[in-house]
């Protein structure tokens, strides 16, 4: 056999119904055998597994630890590893787990969203040595103490290239419920184009303002390891939509993520302490150029623990971004809630594919 793997990260969508993994263990040991070659693959939890887990900590603390919440969060990712594990393993073949402990990874202690200090190889050069596939569940590693970190929300696109990057791989393929990058979310926006050739920078930036494309640090890594990432759908024949490398189509898009929110400070100190402060903690954030605003991107945080932890004066939430990206041109808008939100979004598509028609992404 082949000893170079193929690295493939599954996201949640993939596991709608235990029944699931079966499917996907059936597919990917169909793949080993046609290929003859190991395979490394991420997986995130089922979906709603990691929230039913956060509210459950917080009926018994409403405001853990991030140390605590770290550990119990990361679970849902290892329950999702293991039940692949386990069908492949009844299709006969060698399957094994390397939860966060076992990886290789470490981080630092800013537990809820670690940043990567130190990939060692060995431990995922040999498992896949003795296995045909080696599950990694997504999000996690541990920091200097050996104890559990997490690479913050939606994170198993950064453990897929942190795999790929110790494997040597040249690729890597993340498998979603959608085929590829949008000029905006096709569950959102109608007239939608598929981009099919995306450069680092475009994707990093689409990430930055809240697209649910790519996880923004994993991006950055694979440019600086040369990996090419291909997003495929997550159901056979796992269409293959859009490429992200060096070099890529210019972009024209539209971003709307429901779950980010819009923060307006008194003065513009308060604005930049804040913004600050998400950053050095790893939280996704942008300084919005037009007042004392910062746009929180993508939720799954306790903002007002996270103030009184940080001493940061509080800010009124004053709706959600949506952004209009031109080539390396950023223009945010703040909707007032949801609905007009998506609304909003419609509209800035429809005009920003009628003004520049030479952006299509097709």
């Amino acid at each position: 056999m082949n000893t170079t793997p193929d690295v493939l990260k599954f996201g949640g969508s993939s596991f709608p119904t235990p029944q699931a993994y079966g499917r996907l263990a059936r597919a990917l040991v169909q793949r080993v055998e046609n290929e003859g070659r190991p395979l490394a693959v991420i997986v995130s939890a089922m979906p709603g597994e990691t929230e039913a887990l956060r509210d459950r900590l917080h009926e018994i603390d409403p405001h853990p630890a991030d140390s605590n919440a770290a550990a119990l969060l990361t679970l849902a990712d290892t329950v999702s590893a293991q039940l692949l594990a386990a069908a492949v393993h009844r299709e006969g073949r060698r399957a094994t787990v390397l939860a966060g402990h076992q990886l290789g990874v470490t981080t630092n202690s800013s537990f809820m969203w670690a940043r990567i200090e130190e990939i060692d190889p060995t431990p995922l050069q040999r498992a896949v040595a003795g296995h045909d596939v080696v599950i990694v569940p997504g999000g996690q590693a541990v920091d200097a103490e050996r104890r559990p970190t997490w690479l913050g929300k939606n994170s198993s696109d950064l453990s897929a290239i942190i795999v790929a990057a110790a494997l040597g791989a040249s690729r890597c393929e993340i498998h979603s419920d959608v085929d590829g990058i949008y000029s905006a979310d096709p569950n959102l926006v109608t007239g939608t184009r598929l981009m099919r050739q995306v450069s680092y920078e475009t994707a990093a930036a689409l990430s930055t303002y809240g697209a649910k494309v790519l996880h923004r640090r994993a991006v950055q890594l694979a440019r600086q390891h040369g990996i090419s990432i291909v997003c495929r759908l997550n159901t056979e024949p796992f269409r293959a939509g859009t490429v992200i490398g060096a070099t890529g189509d210019p972009a024209a898009a539209v971003i709307v993520n429901r779950r980010s929110v819009v923060l307006n400070h008194r003065d513009d100190t308060e604005a930049d302490l804040a913004y600050s402060t998400f950053r050095t903690q790893g939280v996704d954030a942008v300084r919005l150029s037009e007042g004392p605003r910062v746009a929180l991107i993508g939720g799954f945080l306790d903002l007002a623990e996270f103030q009184r932890r940080h001493d940061l004066p509080p800010a009124e939430i004053t709706g959600i971004p949506v952004t209009a990206l031109r080539g390396s041109q950023a223009e945010v808008h703040t909707a007032a809630d949801e609905h007009e939100a998506v609304g909003l979004a419609q509209r800035l598509h429809d005009e920003l594919y009628a003004e520049e028609p030479r952006l299509t992404a097709v």
